[in-house]
C-alpha cells in the first residue's frame, strides 16, 4: 500500500483547537529542561513538515539542518533592510525571518524550507517559533555572562588568596576593595578548610558564601577538588561556618587559630591539620589544638637572632624576589610540590626552582628532614621578625647556635615527655621512627637498616601517629615538630647549617 508523502499530506485539522495545539508544544519547547534552541529549531522543521535552520549573516548554521538560501534575501534581512521574505516556485518554498544574535550584535536568519506553499498555520509557527528563537539567545546570553562574571569572581577570590598567601597583604587589600569594601580590613583571621562531595563544591562555595554575607574571602582551592577555603576575619562568620556542616552530610571543617594576615599560609596548614582530626569528630569540626609547639620553649632572642643568621643569604636579593623564595618555600615545605603549585598559581617546576634556589643559598639539603625541619622553623620565626621591633643586631646573628637552641631545658623536657609516649609499644616505635626520619622519610631505605620489610616500616609509623597526635607521613608541620624532638635529645645528627659549622664542618651541632 502507498500514500501521498509527508510533504503532500494535507495539513491537520484547522481552527481554534489546532492552533492551540502547536502553541502549547511551542511553549512546551521553553521549559528549563529542554534543550534549548537546538530542540525549538528541530521542533518546528517537524511542526512545518519541512526544514528548519538557524544561521548567522555569512551563512554558518546555528541550529538545524543546513538550507539552501538565496543570498540576496539574507543580505537584506542582517542589513535590517527588512524583517522577513518569502520565496518559493515548483516545489520549493522558503520562510526568512531575521533573529538577533546577542552575543554578536548582528542579525541571524531562521530560514524554514517545505516543497508545499505556507498556509496562514505554517506561516503562524515560523514567525512565532522566531519570536522564541529570539527569546532563548537573549537567555542563553544572560546565562553566560552571569556564568563568565561568577567565574571572573571565582578568580578573584583566588589571586587574593594567593596574595595573601606569599604576604602580599597590601596588593591583597588593594584588589578585594574594589568589590568587596572592609572584606581584609582587620588585624587578624581564621582560615577555615571545608571538604565535601567533590561533585557539590559549587553549592557549598555559594551556601558558605551567603551563610557569611559575603564577610569572609571564599575560596575553591585550587589544589584539592573537595575543599574550600575560607579566610574569615569575622567570629560571625566563623559561627555560620559551623553550622553549615550540621545541614550538610557528610561535610568536614577544619579551622586554624587567628593569625595575621601576613601568615594566611601558616593558617591555611593548621585548617589542614584540624581537617583530618575533623574525620574522627561527631560533629565533624575542629579547630587546630593550641598545644604546646617547640619554638615556645625556645629562648626568643636567641631564636630571632639564629633565624636572621640563617636567612641572612637571601637578604642580598631584591624585596620582592626574597619574599617570593620565602612564601614559596613556607608552602614547599609543608605541602607536595604540586599543591604548593596550585595554591600559588604557578607551575610545580617553579616551585622547585624556587625552592631549589632557596637550598643553594643557605647550602641545605631539603631531602635531609633535619635540614627541613630546621629551615621550616625559621621559615615560620621569619614571618614575626618582619613587624618586630627588636631585630637582632649582627653581633648577636654571629653568636647564636643551632644547639644553644634545642639545649634549653623547658624544650629538653617537652621532647622527652612527647617521645617518651612510644615506648609503651612493644614494636619499638620509637627505633622505627627515627631511622626512618633519619632516612629522609624513604621507608625503603629505614627498613634495610632496620632489617624489615617497607610495609612494616610504614605500619609502625602510622602507629607512632595517634600516639605522637601528629600526622607523620604527610610531613608538614606536625613531622617538623617530630624532628624537633628528636633533635633536641640528641637522637638525631642535626644539619650543618649554621655560619660557624659551615666554616668548620667538625664542630658539633649539639652543645
Amino acid at each position: 500500500m502507498t500514500g501521498p508523502t509527508d510533504d503532500a499530506r494535507p495539513e491537520r485539522t484547522t481552527g481554534a483547537a489546532a492552533d492551540a495545539s502547536w502553541a502549547r508544544e511551542l511553549l512546551e519547547q521553553m521549559r528549563p529542561t529542554g534543550r534549548g534552541v537546538d530542540r525549538v529549531v528541530a521542533w518546528l522543521a517537524q511542526a512545518v513538515r519541512g526544514t528548519a535552520c538557524l544561521h548567522d549573516a555569512d551563512g554558518t548554521p546555528l541550529a538545524g539542518a543546513p538550507v539552501p538560501l538565496n543570498a540576496d534575501l539574507v543580505a537584506d534581512i542582517t542589513a535590517g533592510r527588512i524583517a522577513s521574505a518569502a520565496w518559493g516556485d515548483p516545489g520549493r518554498h522558503l520562510r526568512l525571518v531575521g533573529v538577533e544574535l546577542p552575543h554578536s550584535g548582528t542579525a541571524g536568519v531562521l530560514t524554514v524550507s517545505r516543497t508545499t506553499p505556507f498556509d496562514r498555520r505554517a506561516s503562524d509557527i515560523v514567525t512565532h517559533t522566531a519570536q522564541v528563537v529570539a527569546l532563548l539567545l537573549r537567555a542563553r546570553e544572560t546565562n553566560e555572562a552571569a556564568h563568565r562574571l561568577r567565574r571572573a569572581t571565582s578568580d578573584l577570590r583566588l589571586a587574593i588568596l594567593q596574595l595573601l598567601m606569599v604576604e602580599d597583604t597590601v596588593s591583597a587589600r588593594r584588589v578585594a576593595a574594589g568589590l568587596w569594601p572592609g572584606l581584609l580590613d582587620t588585624d587578624t583571621a581564621c582560615v577555615y578548610v571545608l571538604e565535601g562531595d567533590a561533585r557539590e563544591r559549587d553549592r557549598i562555595a555559594e551556601e558558605c558564601l551567603d551563610a557569611t554575607r559575603e564577610r569572609a574571602l571564599v575560596v575553591r582551592c585550587p589544589a584539592m577538588d573537595a575543599h574550600v577555603i575560607v579566610v574569615a576575619p569575622h567570629e560571625a562568620a566563623a559561627d555560620a561556618l559551623r553550622s553549615l556542616t550540621a545541614r550538610w552530610p557528610g561535610l568536614l571543617l577544619g579551622g586554624s587559630a587567628p593569625h595575621s594576615l601576613a601568615r594566611t599560609a601558616t593558617a591555611y596548614g593548621q585548617a589542614v591539620s584540624a581537617l583530618a582530626v575533623a574525620r574522627f569528630r561527631p560533629d565533624k569540626q575542629a579547630v587546630y589544638a593550641e598545644r604546646t609547639h617547640p619554638e615556645r620553649l625556645m629562648d626568643p632572642a636567641v631564636l630571632r637572632a639564629w633565624t636572621a643568621s640563617l636567612l641572612e643569604p637571601l637578604d642580598t636579593l631584591a624585596h620582592h624576589t626574597r619574599a617570593e623564595l620565602l612564601a614559596t618555600s613556607r608552602l614547599g615545605l609543608e605541602f607536595t610540590a604540586v599543591s604548593a603549585a596550585k595554591v600559588l598559581g604557578v607551575s610545580r617546576n617553579t616551585v622547585r626552582a624556587r625552592m631549589e634556589r632557596v637550598e643553594a643559598l643557605l647550602d641545605a639539603d631539603f631531602s635531609d628532614l633535619t635540614a627541613r625541619a630546621v629551615v621550616h622553623l625559621a621559615l615560620n620565626t621569619q614571618v614575626g621578625l618582619a613587624d618586630d621591633d627588636r631585630r637582632p643586631d649582627r653581633a648577636e646573628a654571629d653568636r647564636a647556635r643551632l644547639a644553644e637552641l634545642l639545649a634549653g631545658p623547658a624544650l629538653r623536657t617537652w621532647a622527652h615527655d612527647l617521645l617518651a609516649r612510644l615506648e609503651t609499644d612493644a614494636r619499638d616505635l620509637r627505633r622505627t621512627l627515627r631511622t626512618w626520619i633519619a632516612a629522609g622519610g624513604n621507608a625503603e631505605r629505614a627498613a634495610q637498616s632496620l632489617g624489615m620489610h617497607a610495609q612494616t616500616v610504614r605500619d609502625h609509623v602510622r602507629s607512632a601517629e595517634p600516639v605522637l597526635e601528629r600526622q607523620l607521613l604527610t610531613g608538614g608541620s606536625d613531622l617538623y615538630e617530630v624532628v624537633l624532638a628528636h633533635l633536641a635529645l640528641g637522637d638525631l645528627d642535626g644539619p650543618v647549617l649554621d655560619r660557624a659549622n659551615r666554616d668548620h664542618p667538625d664542630s658539633p651541632v649539639h652543645g
